[in-house]
């Protein structure tokens, strides 16, 4: 008996012992990170003049820099912040001004970013921006960069010496823009229409501080022309995609455990994702914006009428994706899971774009993966450009009817749709 009893003891022991183990290791990653910017994210861009490459963080970051050489690098120290586990941690870059991009958790509450090039001191610059659908990004530009803080004219690697500083010296500038855009130009040519105030002030508001800050390199001119830049490294910028909220109107979709409608959920993430993606400089078109049939004929229409207005919305716009948004359902409450679905012999664009999809959905609401799979689906099929249809998780399982038809899931469900996008035309 009194053995029984010690072993009933020792395994009482060892159950108290074990389960705060895991418990303590998720509370005390937790108690570390809060607080911390998260980095989320690597962005690159490559012209002829210029190399980006933007670190996006969840809210506004501090960084240090410094060069160090053999091999010659450039390092951002991305203090107060801690590296998500899914940025990728080595990235080689194309074109003559840089040639790898690595980042890393450098120490408990530094993320170090190591951007390997060729350039001098006067063709790199770094530096931090906050606001914008982004709360915080580091940037770091190489190559022709403007004028330094000296003013002086930078020097470009011997691919760029024999056309860059003839085409873009430091003194065209000044030289160029008050010849043809002077101060007194506008009152002449409107002298009787206008105000005489509006012709004074209005030029030397947009052009000679415009001159003035383009001559000194200015923070407020650069964050405009640089905000403009970084958009194009989504690669959404003059987008036009079309989002497709699943049934509506009298077609309530499938209905959860608890009377959730699919047409209420597939809506809620439909026009979060449309404000996602229009931050990004896409043209959105929604095939619907309200709890409405998208047909003319409204309730009257046949299915196929249905779905081929939705397709219709897409196909007279040219637009460039087709993003239909759906939630699962099955018998069995316990499926779960997020699938993406392209047409089975549409384009291997239209796979990617479903796969990428499907892939930030679930980075974003921790879904299990259900695959990327073929259909004969109406929408998918009638569009003339790459389409899927997602299946964001099953309306019919308890647990994900919740996540669905909370706010914070449905940001997030957005949010991982608008990732999948930004990774398909990135």
């Amino acid at each position: 008996m009194k053995k029984v009893l010690r072993v009933l003891m020792a395994l009482a022991l060892l159950l108290v012992c074990s389960v705060p183990l895991g418990a303590e290791a998720a509370s005390s990653f937790g108690e570390r990170v809060e607080g911390m910017a998260e980095v989320t994210g690597v962005r690159i861009s490559t012209h002829d003049d210029k190399t980006r490459i933007v670190v996006d963080a969840d809210k506004p970051v501090k960084i240090k820099t410094m060069a160090l050489s053999n091999p010659t690098r450039v390092v951002a120290d991305i203090q107060g912040a801690w590296l998500s586990g899914k940025v990728k941690r080595d990235t080689p870059v194309s074109g003559p001004f840089a040639s790898r991009v690595r980042i890393a958790q450098f120490s408990k509450n530094v993320v170090r970013v190591v951007v390997e090039t060729n350039v001098g001191k006067n063709n790199y610059r770094v530096f931090t921006l906050s606001g914008g659908p982004v709360p915080g990004r580091v940037v770091l530009d190489f190559g022709q960069v403007g004028p330094s803080s000296s003013g002086a004219t930078v020097a470009l690697p011997d691919v760029k010496k024999p056309t860059q500083p003839a085409t873009k010296p430091v003194e065209t500038k000044p030289s160029t823009k008050p010849a043809t855009k002077p101060v007194e130009t506008k009152p002449e040519a409107k002298p009787t229409t206008q105000p005489q105030t509006k012709p004074a002030t209005k030029p030397q508001k947009t052009e000679a501080e415009k001159t003035a800050e383009e001559m000194a390199g200015n923070a407020p001119q650069e964050k405009t022309e640089t905000e403009r830049g970084i958009d194009e490294i989504t690669g959404l910028a003059g987008k036009v995609i079309v989002i497709d909220a699943g049934h509506g109107g009298n077609d309530s979709g499938a209905i959860g455990p608890t009377g959730v409608m699919e047409k209420t959920v597939t809506l809620n993430i439909a026009l979060r994702l449309q404000k996602l993606l229009e931050a990004e400089g896409a043209t959105v078109y929604m095939t619907r914006s309200t709890d409405t049939e998208v047909s003319p004929k409204g309730a009257k229409a046949s299915d196929i009428e249905e779905l081929q207005a939705r397709c219709d919305v897409a196909n007279n716009h040219d637009a460039d994706i087709f993003i239909s948004i759906h939630n699962d359902s099955f018998t069995n409450g316990a499926a779960k899971g997020t699938t993406g679905y392209y047409y089975s012999r549409g384009s291997a664009k239209s796979r990617d774009l479903a796969d990428k999809i499907r892939s930030g959905v679930i980075d974003q609401i921790g879904t299990q993966s259900r695959g990327t799979q073929s259909c004969n689906f109406y929408v998918v099929k009638h569009t003339d450009m790459p389409a899927t249809l997602v299946e964001v998780a099953f309306i019919s399982n308890p647990e994900e009817e919740k996540l669905l038809n909370s706010d914070d899931g449905a940001q997030k469900a957005a949010q991982g749709i608008a990732d999948g996008i930004a990774d398909y035309f990135g």
